[in-house]
């Protein structure tokens, strides 16, 4: 059977483009829809989708657009209208894949609605906008971004180039057959390069039992997919080793999830066991970004492009009321464990962020304001000592129904 690629533009001023996209994915043996979100001039060209319906989708009559002859305005709506959409077709099957090709405001519409597709679900944007910090496009979902180098006016020698790579690489991708799996509950755990040892030591444990891992860096938008894929049901259980997410939160950091971290479990009672690992630091890019503010803290240069600053007594004290407030909103079953001989390979006896008092501060403020009835296990192991590792992954797994 055929597949259907989408190709979401503004027709208004890309006809050109769309043309000669749909009959590259045409001759490759795919079926394209052409869905128009422009505004302006009204196309030449036929389309599968016209502007009234997208228009109609977000709410608005397409009449009412023109005359306001607002461009942020229709922007939103041709957006809104276009998520509705592809949601819908891929809903009822006549959707395998989408592409898009466009300046700021076509970028805006079209991932727009590549997020409301699953993941999965192939989507590309060629864009005047990547190549920079794309996270407002694409958000928690698996777009791809290609820089069109030059603007998305036409082709010609350069355009031609990237824009047939950019078909080739939709078509490849929903012509490409996803094998599945062994149907296995999946575990989502999260790691960072300072809890990296812990974590693969308790994964190991929790495959041999016939659950699947998927580990999440703490890398901030990684947080946040987390947490959207646990809402949505995706995991069985939850190894929080490492919430250093929170850090970066409280104090300024460049890795922050965001003060929504830590609700997905607790909100759908997905079991846990939660340890404050790497709360001992917070994430800056290169020394020289450091905010002056932070001029008299202890530093470490993790690499040229990474500086790590130590959580001080005041900081974890707050860091652990957080925590406990997170955990005491669960619905389901839920254990902290502590590694009283720290928080991460930095943190250990002799090491250069090894401070008792400052995770005492911690660990005592996480059991002063933890629910009675949350189990916490203190242990006299650094992180990354198998044996607090092991003692996560099995009280873990006596979480999990029907796993021995």
């Amino acid at each position: 059977m055929k597949k259907t690629i989408a190709l979401v533009g503004t027709l208004d001023t890309k006809e050109s483009v769309y043309s000669f996209i749909k009959d590259i994915i045409e001759t490759r043996g795919s079926n394209t829809l052409l869905i128009d979100a422009g505004v302006m001039k009204e196309p030449t060209i036929a389309v599968d989708i016209p502007r009234a319906a997208v228009a109609q989708a977000g709410g608005v009559d397409i009449r009412e657009l023109v005359a306001q002859a607002d461009r942020g305005h229709a922007i939103e709506i041709m957006g809104r209208g276009v998520a509705a959409l592809l949601a819908r077709l891929y809903s009822e099957g006549r959707l395998d894949g989408v592409i898009a090709f466009g300046g700021g405001g076509g970028t805006s519409i079209a991932t727009r609605g590549m997020r409301a597709l699953p993941l999965g679900v192939p989507k590309v944007m060629v864009s005047t906008m990547a190549g920079r910090d794309v996270s407002g496009f694409v958000g928690l979902k698996d777009i791809v971004m290609i820089p069109s180098i030059v603007d998305i006016t036409g082709i010609n020698r350069i355009t031609r180039e990237i824009f047939t790579r950019a078909a080739g690489a939709i078509c490849g991708m929903v012509e490409t057959n996803v094998v599945i799996g062994q149907d296995k509950p999946l575990i989502a755990a999260t790691m960072f390069g300072n809890t990296t040892t812990a974590v693969e030591t308790a994964r190991s444990i929790l495959e041999t039992k016939g659950l699947e891992v998927v580990v999440f860096p703490c890398s901030g938008t990684s947080g946040k997919t987390m947490e959207s894929l646990i809402e949505s049901g995706y995991f069985t259980a939850i190894l929080d080793i490492t919430t250093t997410e929170w850090a970066d939160e409280l104090v300024g950091g460049v890795l922050s999830a965001g003060p929504d971290r830590m609700n997905a479990a607790a909100e759908t009672g997905t079991p846990q066991v939660v340890v404050p690992g790497c709360l001992d630091m917070v994430n800056f890019w290169a020394p020289e970004t450091v905010p002056e503010r932070f001029k008299n803290r202890l530093f470490y240069r993790h690499n040229p492009n990474i500086t790590l600053m130590r959580t001080d007594v005041e900081e974890c004290r707050k860091l652990g009321v957080i925590i406990a407030e997170k955990l005491n909103r669960s619905k389901g079953p839920v254990m902290v464990f502590l590694p009283l001989e720290g928080l991460s390979m930095l943190d250990s006896p002799g090491g250069p962020f090894w401070w008792p008092d400052a995770d005492s501060a911690l660990f005592t403020s996480i059991k002063s304001s933890l629910r009675n009835d949350i189990p916490v296990v203190e242990m006299g192991y650094n992180i990354n000592d198998p044996e607090f590792a092991v003692g996560c992954a099995e009280a873990l797994l006596k979480m999990i129904p029907g796993v021995s």
